[in-house]
């Protein structure tokens, strides 16, 4: 028998509840002209994933229990929904062979404690039963615990005769647990609702557990997720459906939203006495859908970078964005963003040259303007530097400390005072224009804190904070296959900061493919420096990286956010302490 199930790929918002429950009404309504039995939903559609603190909110709570309300008024017979959203402990339990629930009295807790990660299943103006999270993931990311409690309880509801097991999220990574339980008590299909946070290599992993449950439970399994950028997570969509032997038969798109209506065949069942009806009737054939192919791996990373800077600044209500570009690969790379996020007419170009900035550098910020059609300014920062020096002098004469290191070198303190005149300007503007400045630095320079706090680390939002040095290389020469758009100068001359003569990053740090693999094995795969150096590195050079890690961390703090592209970001799912003793 068959089942015709509708996968509703939202870019639902957090905290708009409002514009959500639309989202989803309109996703519903459109799956029922396309005859769907079923239309299933992301993780909390409802509130859009992560609420977070705003669970704590007695009026928060309140606007989703209304949105629930609407819902299972609004929404259209013959067709039913599962949808994401939160619950109150014993708020529409335990309502079976279904059994109508007063929308009315679905009361909330003011104690998030009391809350569940919950599927309403709505069909007909009723809620026929409600499924609560039972894996509650709390690392990397997540922090669910903060929030909700689990439940242990499967859910089956039987749809146009077939019995469909309900799951969210983690419930689908484990082979013992929710899926089989839900299998155990008679499920012929599964759906799992996620709200899945993207990086490199995560679509891999995710269909594998798939593939996984179906081959090995031998039922078909539909996997929905959200879709946009929040914070310092993108969501990337990529729902799919795993047929009975565990062969993806439909997929959304990636980084887009999408409704992707699929039949699905089932093993024929016995159908319960108590069944939801489903559309029934004749419905419209289903145009022909190939499946969708994997991007490549760089395309995959830029696109989840521009929908995480594009809906960054939309969600937070900036048309417009500043990039401060030096002609350096990083600043170019982060306005080639931008201006596929926003357009290049939304980005403002800042060329703050000093007396060490080469002509090659301006030549080339200048060609990416060209070529990227944004506007520019050109400030000279000797000016300010003459000041601050001329201001300084007095207090560190009689601090006995010389602002110049001698010789005709530049101190630490004279290129610093460079990159936070920079900032200071591009903040200005920002102040002057609304315009949100766009932070350009990447990993490896947060790592090892080669960036300056409150100069070339001011702004709002910091689309390569997650993006090794390595890796950005590898996206400019890839972006440059869509178009011109990063001059090949800039790709190919040695990285430098400029604030000193004949400056270039080598000085400072060993070689980026060394740095970037001693960062990725103390930071994404927490190993020690022993372990390190067996990868084929000096014990000398590691032990000296990881210090500078280490001693990073305040900077990292005061960082702007920015999107998780590697299995560990800096930020929320890295906790490591400012202050602590430890050198391993």
């Amino acid at each position: 028998m068959t089942l015709r199930i509708a996968l509703a790929q939202l870019a639902t918002r957090v905290g708009d509840i409002d514009h959500n429950v639309e989202l989803v009404l309109a996703a519903w309504r459109e799956a029922a002209t396309a005859g769907a039995d079923l239309v299933v939903f992301p993780e909390l559609a409802v509130t859009g994933y992560p609420p977070e603190d705003l669970l704590l909110k007695p009026e928060f709570l309140e606007a989703a229990r209304d949105g629930h309300e609407r819902l299972a008024i609004e929404g259209p017979a013959g067709t039913v929904a599962v949808i994401g959203t939160i619950g109150e402990v014993g708020e529409g339990e335990a309502i079976g062979d279904g059994e109508a629930a007063d929308p009315a009295s679905w009361d909330v807790s003011v104690s998030a404690r009391q809350l569940r990660n919950r599927a309403l299943v709505l069909a007909d103006g009723r809620l026929v039963a409600t499924y609560d999270k039972w894996r509650l993931p709390n690392y990397g990311v997540f922090d669910e615990a903060r929030y909700f409690i689990p439940d242990d309880d499967p859910l089956v509801v039987t749809v146009a005769g077939v019995p469909v097991g309900i799951t969210i999220c983690e419930d689908l990574w484990s082979m013992d647990g929710p899926v089989e339980q839900s299998v155990n008590r008679g499920a012929a299909a599964i759906v799992n609702l996620n709200a899945s946070p993207w990086y490199r290599d995560k679509r891999a992993s995710r269909e594998e557990w798939v593939v996984a449950h179906a081959r090995t439970r031998g039922v078909p399994l539909v996997y929905v997720n959200c879709v946009g950028g929040q914070d310092d997570v993108v969501f990337d969509g990529d729902s799919m459906v795993a047929d009975a032997t565990g062969a993806i038969i439909a997929r959304g798109a990636q980084f887009a939203p999408d409704l992707v209506v699929v039949d699905v065949d089932v093993d024929p069942v016995e159908i319960p006495s108590a069944t939801l009806p489903g559309h029934g009737g004749p419905r419209p054939a289903l145009p022909d859908r190939p499946v969708v192919a994997r991007m490549a791996p760089s395309e995959e990373v830029w696109e989840g970078l521009v929908l995480a800077t594009g809906d960054y600044c939309r969600r937070n209500g900036f048309d417009t964005v500043i990039v401060s570009l030096s002609g350096g690969i990083d600043s170019a790379l982060t306005a080639a963003i931008a201006a596929d996020a926003l357009g290049g007419h939304a980005v403002i170009g800042v060329l703050q040259p000093s007396p060490y900035s080469s002509g090659h550098s301006v030549d080339d910020a200048l060609a990416l303007a060209d070529n990227l059609g944004i506007r520019t300014h050109q400030i000279d920062i000797a000016p300010g530097m003459a000041a601050v020096d001329k201001m300084l002098a007095d207090v560190l004469s009689a601090e006995r400390t010389e602002v110049a290191a001698g010789d005709g070198d530049v101190s630490v303190t004279e290129e610093n005072v460079q990159s936070r005149l920079r900032g200071l300007v591009s903040m200005a503007i920002s102040n002057a224009t609304g315009a949100l400045v766009l932070t350009t630095g990447n990993k490896s320079e947060y790592a090892v804190g080669y960036a300056t706090l409150y100069g070339d680390m001011a702004g709002g939002f910091a689309p390569l904070k997650d993006v090794p040095k390595t890796l950005a290389f590898d996206l400019a020469r890839w972006r440059n296959t869509r178009g011109p758009a990063i001059p090949d100068n800039t790709i190919t001359k040695p990285p430098s900061a400029e604030l000193r003569p004949d400056q270039v990053d080598q000085d400072s740090l060993p070689p980026y493919e060394v740095l970037d693999d001693i960062i990725e094995g103390y930071v994404e795969q927490d190993l020690g420096i022993a372990a390190i150096a067996e990868r084929g590195h000096d014990p000398d050079l590691v032990r000296e990286v990881v210090r500078m890690i280490d001693r990073a961390e305040f900077k990292r703090r005061q960082a702007a956010p920015g999107p998780k592209v590697t299995s560990k970001a800096f930020g929320k799912e890295r906790r490591v302490p400012i202050t602590h003793g430890w050198r391993g």
